[in-house]
């Protein structure tokens, strides 16, 4: 069924440089990516060229074409960060489009400090656009988001697993769903607020590096980008702080300029992502055995779902342990057998991680790194700075020898490589972590 398009006239655009924008502000709610060329001035015929220059040199983002000649689709999440850069590229004269995209709707998220693609971002999305003078989408992607990241998530924590719910929104929504959509707009380039960067590779490709701000550096949660979406990806916040993005905002006067960033688990209102997990999956909370790795049943739990590798509170044994009085954390989760297996924080150290689905976007491929091994630096959780390790394929299957035990390491989280431990480098590839065998 085909979608109603509302069109709201846009109000003091900000001024640009070299290039005649649109000046309708599109919302289109919902809609299907194939509708997108019914927009009139909001989407000019790829079929038909647009009016340019000879240029000997590359725009700023990589393309020999002038910025009025260079389309590119900004998602727009409804916070600073997108904003500021939709804002940057309109005043370097780039022919800017703003497409936002509802994932979910869950009531009380729509208001909740921190939340994001739904309720009040959605607006703040639309009205950054009005004040830049671009045109705005707004796409129904809830179905799509509930089916590739909501429900996956809900699957992975009852199968024992921490899952990171926005490497998979970047992995099958906003790199893929999105990407179809910025070619029927008919973009050179696909823009995010992302605190990453991507630069030529010297070999006819694209690379991604680290950002200049490691504190906010987001690169763990993009690892599993790949080659051919490289190609048309750009971050342009890459090399700039947070505090001089936000000071970016105000002289744009945009409204979200002292906006609170968002959350990781955006589709968790309350923040209790267990009581999700059991609306989605009824009986997922089964009761089962606290045992201590030394195999004594220690007490009950009410469901692996409550609990995470690592964990030392709440888990309601009190001076329970061989030893009277022992700390105690979350060493295993036995989903299969309904088990917590507690031990002693020497327990917890991990030296040697498996990994499934791979990916790599170094030099080369994975198959061609040393029977001895890669030396790289890895990160096992976003908010750990990356370690010293060794990198290696066994019969196939990858592996990482880490040169210093990790606490915590968490199936379902992803290991992700780098060429070294520097603030700008380069981001090889990586992987979601394997149960310890």
């Amino acid at each position: 069924m085909r979608s109603h398009l509302a069109q709201v006239t846009s109000s003091r655009p900000l001024d640009s440089i070299g290039c005649n924008f649109p000046r309708a502000v599109v919302s289109v709610f919902p809609m299907s990516p194939d509708l997108l060329d019914q927009t009139g001035d909001a989407r000019q015929d790829p079929a038909q060229p647009r009016a340019s220059g000879p240029t000997t040199q590359l725009n700023s983002l990589g393309l020999p074409k002038a910025p009025c000649d260079t389309r590119v689709v900004v998602a727009m999440s409804g916070g600073v960060d997108s904003s500021v850069v939709a804002a940057l590229l309109k005043r370097e004269g780039y022919d800017v489009i703003g497409v936002t995209l509802q994932l979910y709707d869950h009531g009380a998220a729509t208001h909740r400090k921190g939340s994001c693609c739904a309720g009040q971002d959605i607006h703040d999305a639309r009205d950054v656009a009005e004040r830049l003078g671009i045109p705005h989408y707004v796409l129904d992607y809830e179905s799509r988001f509930r089916d590739k990241v909501i429900d996956s998530f809900a699957r992975s924590y009852v199968a024992g697993e921490t899952p990171i719910p926005c490497v998979a929104c970047n992995q099958h929504i906003k790199f893929t769903d999105l990407f179809d959509t910025a070619r029927d707009l008919g973009a050179d380039v696909l823009a995010t607020g992302h605190y990453i960067s991507s630069h030529d590779d010297g070999a006819g490709g694209r690379a991604l590096y680290r950002a200049l701000d490691s504190d906010r550096d987001q690169s763990y949660f993009l690892f599993a980008t790949t080659r051919e979406q490289l190609d048309l990806l750009r971050f342009p916040l890459g090399d700039l702080p947070k505090p001089e993005v936000r000071e970016l905002a105000h002289e744009f006067g945009l409204t979200v300029a002292d906006k609170a960033d968002s959350q990781d688990i955006c589709f968790v209102p309350s923040g209790k992502y267990t009581d999700i997990i059991e609306r989605l999956i009824p009986g997922a909370a089964e009761p089962g055995d606290i045992v201590h790795v030394n195999g004594d049943v220690l007490g009950a739990h009410h469901g692996v779902i409550h609990f995470t590798i690592g964990q030392r509170k709440g888990l309601g044994l009190g001076s329970a342990g061989p030893a009277k009085g022992e700390p105690l954390y979350v060493i295993k989760l036995d989903a299969a057998n309904k088990r917590v297996v507690v031990g002693p924080r020497s327990a917890l150290a991990t030296r040697f991680v498996h990994l499934r689905d791979v990916n790599w976007i170094g030099p080369g491929t994975i198959e061609h790194i040393p029977p001895e091994g890669l030396e790289v630096a890895v990160r096992l959780r976003s908010t750990r700075p990356p370690g010293s390790a060794i990198l290696r394929r066994r019969d196939g299957a990858v592996e990482v020898e880490l040169a210093v035990g990790e606490d915590g390491v968490s199936p379902g989280q992803a290991c992700v490589f780098y060429e070294d431990a520097g603030p700008r480098a380069r981001v090889l590839g990586g992987g979601f972590i394997k149960p310890a065998l």
